[in-house]
């Protein structure tokens, strides 16, 4: 079954997206938000204030409820898997498949004059015990011959059971960040943008489609106490993101038992020092919850000078930890991207699998782009 899940996931996600409130939806793709998730226009990233929250918020939803039968595969005759990540570990394991802690998002404000984010702590399995269940349970109700999937809410009792999405105390959320980064060319102002296609052989979620570049867990990158302060910072993520799906290097995940210095860390250094010259620069369009597993993402994009690009990540690898990154087929390196063009927006969002995140933040940065390719103010 999550084969046929990850063989459907664009077409069950517009689906299920006609059981949502019209007016939550962003744009064309099957992605929700409420009002106050959602920027009129691109800010920049450093502009949104992330508050920490020591109080411990109790999960009322976790996807181990009577509701989650129907997605929780038979472990023996007549007992089934209490858990659906222990039912994907024994099942279907893919390469990368580790319970890391996570940053919960508790609370978001974008109102103008007041971006903010309240988070606190959770763990990345308990988000995906509750949003690939509702994912598979969707992908279990559609009859064997239906050519195009439907959502009946009487056919979803664990989707049911959450109630309102955006109660974000009722079920946890840990928030993905995912980046659209542009290469702009500075003589001609012309880009091209990074894309990647999702393993299911390697990645647990959003598989078999394609995404932007980088894209990640918003976590701490290890259990240490230190580190919950010191990677608690959006852009900080997006980095080590970078480093480890453009360039392939191994992942920071605090293993050497020391906080990672990342004012030491030659790639952050010289991709601030770039930040402070406005030869790359980081814009957030705000928060959304993809309408298939009701997970939520931090939708960014990234805009770096073709030569502070071509110096930092020229060598980008053709196949990473999660996938393979993607080309246009006249292009000699996938560092040159897909060019960033009407053309090329729209045969994505129209005619490729598409994970609803990165066609929100395509379509949405191909709106604003003279705003966010000239540094408009």
């Amino acid at each position: 079954m999550r084969r046929e899940l990850n063989g459907q996931r664009r077409e069950l996600a517009e689906a299920v997206a006609s059981l949502y409130r019209p007016k939550a939806r962003i744009g064309k793709a099957p992605l929700i938000a409420q009002l106050e998730w959602m920027l009129p226009a691109p800010i920049r990233l450093e502009d949104i204030k992330l508050e920490w929250s020591d109080h411990r918020v109790p999960i009322t939803v976790t996807g181990t409820e009577p509701e989650a039968d129907k997605a929780l595969p038979l472990r023996a005759p007549g007992r089934r898997f209490d858990r659906y990540t222990s039912a994907i570990k024994y099942l279907d394991p893919p390469s990368l498949f580790e319970n890391r802690t996570s940053y919960r998002l508790l609370d978001v404000d974008l109102t103008p004059s007041n971006e903010r984010m309240t988070l606190g702590l959770a763990t990345y399995f308990d988000k995906l015990d509750l949003s690939e269940a509702i994912a598979h349970e969707l992908a279990a109700a559609q009859a064997p011959n239906r050519k195009m999937p439907r959502a009946d809410w009487s056919e979803l009792p664990l989707r049911g059971l959450i109630g309102d999405p955006f109660d974000l105390e009722r079920r946890p959320v840990m928030p993905a960040i995912e980046t659209l980064t542009l290469r702009r060319q500075r003589d001609t102002g012309k880009a091209t943008f990074l894309l990647h296609w999702r393993d299911p052989a390697k990645v647990a979620t959003a598989a078999g489609i394609y995404g932007l570049i980088p894209a990640g867990e918003f976590q701490p990158s290890s259990v240490a106490a230190w580190d919950k302060e010191n990677d608690f910072d959006l852009w900080r993520s997006m980095v080590r993101e970078y480093s480890e799906e453009v360039l392939g290097e191994p992942e920071r995940d605090g293993s050497q038992g020391e906080p990672l210095d990342y004012e030491n860390w030659s790639l952050y250094r010289n991709l601030q020092a770039a930040r402070e010259t406005d030869r790359v620069t980081a814009y957030c369009f705000g928060v959304g919850l993809d309408t298939l597993t009701l997970t939520a993402t931090v939708l960014t994009v990234v805009v770096m000078d073709d030569d502070v690009f071509d110096s930092l990540f020229g060598d980008a690898v053709d196949v990473n930890a999660e996938g393979a990154l993607v080309t246009a087929s006249e292009s000699s390196s996938v560092s040159e991207g897909v060019p960033f063009t009407e053309e090329s927006v729209i045969r994505l969002l129209t005619k490729e699998p598409m994970a609803s995140p990165g066609a929100c933040i395509l379509d949405r940065a191909w709106r604003f782009r003279n705003h966010i390719l000239n540094f408009e103010q």
